[in-house]
């Protein structure tokens, strides 16, 4: 029959999808690693004296970056973390702490041009603040949380679809 055939196809498809997305943990670490080479890039930018267009579209990348990666942990990883790692609550109250740290200098260098007094000593800071923010995470929480029973894969796919939201994308559809 040609509909059970199109639906064989439809849910391999879908499952070949499915099993292509990372975990929550991956996806979460490539965010990390992307973030940590916009901050290299930025430093690069400052010594060589670039022009404030340029640090200041790099910075914007940065900052808009960390909203979503930010937006995408509070939302859905630490309520996960807090219900699955009871006795590990003050891990995710420190990460929520170092957010909100984050998000005040994103607010900051977001008002601020590249001109300005302190402008490449904020985002220095704030690369600073999420260097120390992703050791604690992928050193002590995300090893934790793999011990777990939660489903990384599922928790990954629900964060790929918000971050997609969340920067006006289109989640891909499987066929």
């Amino acid at each position: 029959m040609p509909t059970t055939s199109t639906q064989s196809r439809k849910s391999t498809t879908t499952r070949s999808a499915a099993s292509r997305q990372p975990d929550a943990i991956k996806l979460l670490t490539r965010d990390h690693k992307d973030v940590k080479a916009l901050f290299k890039e930025y430093e690069k930018l400052v010594k060589a004296e670039a022009e404030e267009s340029q640090k200041q579209a790099l910075a914007e990348q940065i900052c808009e970056m960390l909203t979503v990666h930010t937006q995408i942990e509070e939302e859905l990883v630490y309520p996960a973390a807090y219900e699955t790692l009871e006795d590990e609550a003050d891990l995710v109250d420190e990460a929520q702490v170092e957010h909100a740290s984050a998000k005040d200098l994103i607010k900051q260098i977001r008002t601020m041009q590249p001109s300005d007094d302190l402008y490449d000593a904020k985002v220095t800071v704030l690369g600073e603040y999420v260097e120390h923010h992703v050791k604690e995470e992928e050193k002590e929480m995300f090893p934790k949380l793999k011990k777990t029973e939660l489903d990384l894969k599922e928790l990954g796919a629900s964060l790929q679809a918000r971050k997609n939201e969340l920067m006006g994308e289109e989640a891909p559809k499987a066929h």
